[in-house]
């Protein structure tokens, strides 16, 4: 029974995220999956866009986690850093996109120096758009492309 991490701010939620999440649950089947969502302070911090609140997108997470995989009550913990529990806790695998790839290497040589064992890292292919570009939250809110990754005429 697998324990996989998987974390971001998930704000708007779009088919990147939708697949970050399958794979993770597709790792966890039986097991267990920790969503980490960003605290409102990492969040914003990062970001040029507005975002929501926390709870307003860990309710959207949970309603998309339900709808989209049957989980009735995803596992979601706020996370200050991009770290999160994954350099203390037990996990085996950490989904991660290409972007977040070098954090999860950073993440495994911290659990090393901790003598925890290194995370088994399940990378995601980018989701692209239409124009093949890759989905993102910052194309989405600049309304350049919807959540499923359709050019926006205007």
């Amino acid at each position: 029974m697998a324990r996989v991490a998987v974390g971001g701010t998930f704000d708007p939620i779009h088919d990147g995220h939708i697949a970050l999440l399958r794979r993770a649950y597709e790792l966890g089947k039986g097991g267990e999956v920790i969503v980490g969502l960003t605290s409102d302070e990492m969040a914003r911090a990062s970001r040029k866009r507005p975002v929501r609140d926390f709870e307003i997108r860990a309710r959207n997470l949970r309603d998309v986690v339900k709808r989209c995989f049957g989980i009735e009550n995803a596992a979601i913990t706020k996370i200050d850093d991009q770290c999160g529990s994954s350099i203390y806790e037990d996990f085996d695998f950490i989904v991660v996109s290409p972007e977040t790839l070098p954090m999860a290497e950073k993440i495994n040589r911290m659990r090393g120096k901790k003598n925890l064992k290194p995370l088994k890292i399940s990378v995601i292919e980018y989701q692209l758009a239409q124009d093949h570009v890759r989905i993102s939250s910052t194309r989405i809110s600049q309304g350049k492309i919807d959540r499923h990754g359709r050019v926006l005429s205007g």
